[in-house]
């Protein structure tokens, strides 16, 4: 049994919060340059090379990306022969959200009652996803989450008779729904199965996928290329100007379900879908 302070999770949060919003995912970084290149839409190449100098600024003047660093979304993976010392997890990890957003000059956009509407000033409370692995470390995955696109997503519950086109039509309608609003080019995770809750989480930690990981089945990996291009066939374009990059992925994740039942969700994410990993 390894024991772990729940303090090295506050300082990995803190740290991945900061990091995560200056930098994007240099798979993610590499296809925003390689869409500006292929780009043919004058008005659409030229935001992408925009989006590229943004990214360069953020960089060298290690400041965030998008004015809109989020809802930290905090993915936990912890292994059951660790043993978690000196305090709460889940306040340890809310300690860590909270420090890396005042201490790092991020914006809070998080309200302590969704209708009463009160700023708590430090954006916490995170959102937490916990599992339990197999090992003795802690894989701690933070991917800070806009709204701007957070609002444009869509959970469906199909019967069985839906088809492998009506789930395309889904996502590409969703795709065609957000337009502009959540500044385009999209990234596209899809949740197919569990049940409601369920395929909701596998959507948004879809996002959270390298772009050099494919789905290992090849019958999912010919339906996110399909995907993909009914995305792109709608000509939104970067920031919603026309052009050939409406989308740069979509990966999906999937789950056993009930033979009742086919649960599809699109989480929907804007060209700076945020995340980064540490391990403990």
């Amino acid at each position: 049994m390894r024991e772990i302070h729940v303090a090295e999770l506050t300082a990995a949060v803190k740290q991945l919060c900061m990091e995560s919003n200056r930098v994007l995912p240099l798979d993610l970084e590499q296809s925003i340059r390689e869409s500006a290149r292929g780009e043919s839409n004058p008005t659409g190449q030229a935001i992408l090379q925009d989006l590229c100098a943004n990214m360069d600024a953020a960089r060298e003047l290690q400041i965030p990306i998008c004015q809109d660093t989020g809802m930290a979304v905090i993915f936990l993976e912890i292994g059951q022969q660790v043993m978690l010392v000196g305090g709460d997890l889940q306040e340890a990890i809310h300690e860590g959200v909270r420090q890396g957003y005042t201490e790092g000059l991020l914006r809070c956009s998080v309200v302590s009652d969704p209708l009463r509407r009160v700023n708590t000033g430090d954006n916490t409370p995170a959102v937490i996803h916990t599992q339990i692995v197999p090992g003795e470390q802690v894989s701690v995955t933070v991917a800070p989450k806009g709204f701007g696109s957070e609002n444009m997503s869509q959970l469906k519950m199909f019967t069985p008779s839906a088809t492998r086109q009506d789930l395309i039509d889904f996502v590409a309608d969703v795709a065609r729904q957000a337009g502009s609003n959540p500044c385009p080019p999209m990234l596209l995770g899809v949740g197919i199965g569990g049940d409601f809750e369920l395929c909701a989480y596998l959507a948004k930690k879809a996002l959270c996928r390298d772009f050099s990981q494919k789905h290992p089945d090849p019958f999912y990996q010919a339906l996110e290329r399909d995907m993909l291009d009914a995305v792109n066939a709608l000509g939104i374009g970067p920031q919603g100007f026309g052009g050939d990059t409406s989308a740069l992925s979509v990966a999906i994740e999937v789950y056993p379900t009930h033979i009742a039942g086919l649960p599809v969700a699109v989480n929907v994410g804007c060209h700076v879908t945020r995340h980064k990993n540490l391990t403990i």
